[in-house]
């Protein structure tokens, strides 16, 4: 079975897909900078065929690879919030990190490259039914770097570099690494807390959806095809697309509780997009296992049972403002010339 090396092993997608890799027979090096804590993965420390790195991206070097036939790339600043805190720090990251591993990876002869790229790439869609052709309009720092990277390493494949794009749409469910600041989670968790879900701007926003369990079953998908038939291509990797108004109504409707529903008229994110998955489904025969209903109950179970946590790192944009104070703390106490 091939070897894996995860790059942002230690976030969302990256240890739902650590878990199904080792269990598919993969062995795993799980590359990051586990700022979400490396207890995530503690579980699998005593799998012989999982090992970790702790590395920046941006710092990979060929010999990080011995022996990888995979590398996955999904390290990033991970959504449009955490994007706009440090714009040029998104860039390095999401931009030039992701393309110096795909150079690094090439030059190091591995046979394949896996970008995890994003939906958010369309911006604003004036049409239904977006397509992998369709026009790109990214309208945040998170999406013009990720589009960026996706240009890029796409450009890189060739007989014997095996590149391939997975355009993941919103995101939901749960991980080891939860997140609270994504639409479905959110709704759910604040349902769960208070009782009451608030939908901002109407509403009436499209959003295209998938499980993070799906997320990683179509990087497995993509990992087994023959390199001919995914080579310098882009997927649109999604199960159904809703507006924000609909989302709200089926977090609802899977609660064993009244929850209320506020509508907020108007606000400035003007994200929109609808999303076709047709060519995951034709070319990789991809279909997702997991939708709304399913990931609202077991979001809710799991709160119920204790065994998710809700602290304050399921806010990625909270979290990383935590670290960039801690950072900036560290760095006037060294320009004191004192030590904490």
């Amino acid at each position: 079975m091939a070897r894996l090396l995860i790059t942002g092993a230690g976030g969302y997608i990256g240890t739902t897909l650590v878990e199904l890799a080792l269990g598919k027979g993969y062995e795993v090096i799980a590359l990051d900078r586990f700022f979400f804590g490396e207890d995530l993965l503690e579980e699998f420390a005593s799998n012989p065929k999982f090992s970790t790195t702790k590395k920046d991206i941006r710092d990979l070097r060929a010999d990080d690879l011995a022996g990888v036939d995979v590398v996955v790339d999904l390290a990033a600043l991970s959504n449009d919030p955490s994007g706009e805190l440090d714009p040029d720090l998104t860039t390095s990251i999401n931009h030039r990190g992701r393309v110096h591993v795909a150079e690094i990876s090439r030059a190091a002869g591995i046979a394949r490259y896996i970008l995890a790229s994003s939906c958010s790439v369309y911006g604003f869609g004036e049409t239904s039914e977006l397509t992998e052709k369709s026009p790109t309009n990214p309208l945040t720092e998170y999406a013009r770097s990720t589009f960026d990277a996706e240009r890029a390493v796409i450009a890189m494949g060739d007989a014997d570099f095996c590149v391939s794009a997975l355009r993941n749409a919103t995101v939901y469910g749960l991980s080891k690494r939860m997140r609270f600041d994504l639409v479905v989670n959110t709704m759910t968790r604040n349902a769960i807390d208070s009782g009451k879900i608030t939908v901002a701007g109407g509403g009436n926003q499209w959003r295209p959806l998938i499980h993070v369990r799906d997320v990683a079953r179509a990087i497995l998908n993509i990992a087994a095809q023959p390199a001919e038939k995914v080579n310098k291509q882009v997927f649109n990797i999604g199960g159904e697309n809703q507006k924000i108004r609909c989302l709200a109504f089926a977090v609802r409707e899977n609660l064993p509780f009244q929850v209320t529903i506020e509508v907020e008229p108007d606000n400035d994110d003007k994200r929109s997009y609808n999303v076709s998955f047709d060519k995951a489904r034709s070319v990789l025969g991809f279909e997702p296992k997991y939708d709304v209903p399913f990931a609202v109950r077991e979001i809710y179970e799991a709160v119920k049972a204790g065994v998710v946590d809700l602290g304050a790192r399921t806010v990625t944009v909270d979290w990383y403002k935590r670290l960039l104070k801690a950072e900036q703390l560290v760095d006037a106490t060294r320009l004191n010339g004192r030590m904490l």
